[in-house]
This record gives structure tokens, C-alpha cells and sequence, in this order.
């Protein structure tokens, strides 16, 4: 991921749309501290075959831990409280 500056990213759009248009995230930065994280709008079919498997991989692996005792009723008033 290629980082770079507000400004840089207000005085040299064309630099950031460059970036990007290789598929690349650009990290936007204010005095060194992220503020955004810009993504190109069209995914590639790897991209989007690489999101399908980490959605897959995140429910399996919730799918793998042990149920909990506590009803979803009960959960959802207890954090009410």
C-alpha cells in the first residue's frame, strides 16, 4: 500500500489516480496520522475470488467455535442494560 500526503493528494490528484488505476490502495496521511485508505472502484476477478474466500474462511471459523450457552434473547437484553 502506497502511502501519501493530504496535500499531496490535493495538489497532485493525477499521482493518486495513477496509483490506483494499477489496482493499488493509497493511504491518505494528516501530519503522519491515516486518515483514509482510498481503494480503486473496479476490482479485478482475483480481487473479487479473494474476497469470496476470506468471507469463507471468517464463517468457518465462527462456525467452529463452540455455541454458547446463553440464549440470543438473553444476550440482546443483557446488553440493553
Amino acid at each position: 500500500m502506497k502511502t501519501i500526503s493530504l496535500r499531496t493528494l490535493v495538489r497532485e490528484p493525477l499521482k493518486v489516480k495513477r496509483i490506483t488505476r494499477t489496482g493499488k490502495p493509497v493511504q491518505v496521511t494528516d501530519n503522519g496520522a491515516p486518515l483514509w485508505i482510498l481503494h480503486p472502484a473496479g476490482g479485478t476477478a482475483a480481487d473479487e475470488e479473494r474476497r469470496r474466500r476470506e468471507i469463507e474462511e471468517e464463517l468457518a471459523e465462527v462456525l467452529r467455535a463452540p455455541r454458547s450457552k446463553m440464549s440470543l434473547s438473553k444476550i440482546v437484553l443483557e446488553s440493553r442494560r
